[in-house]
């Protein structure tokens, strides 16, 4: 996570830097609503390679967005949810949904 020394000033900055992009507010909208399992999500968004949707929640994880939880079965599976945070940033995603 992104020490607050590392963040812009101006907290409009702070939110683009955090959420902005094509993909990172449609993953938003999504987690949202519940944890979803990286396949799940996939072909929930229209458009978004397995890379990029791999580069996107990777990069919302170190910023303290969204969670991976490993379950340790066999077949593996792999929920990916909102942290606190992540949650903090839904009025943001719910006013431009408005």
């Amino acid at each position: 996570m992104r020490a607050k020394e590392e963040l812009p000033e101006c907290p409009v900055a702070t939110a683009v830097s955090l959420i902005g992009g094509k993909w990172k507010l449609l993953i938003l909208r999504n987690l949202k609503e519940r944890p979803w399992r990286f396949n799940e999500l996939q072909r929930s968004i229209d458009g978004i390679s397995q890379k990029v949707l791999t580069d996107s929640l990777r990069q919302m994880m170190s910023d303290g967005l969204a969670y991976r939880h490993d379950y340790h079965e066999q077949p593996p599976r792999v929920e990916y949810g909102l942290t606190e945070l992540g949650t903090k940033m839904l009025p943001i995603v719910n006013s431009l949904a408005d």
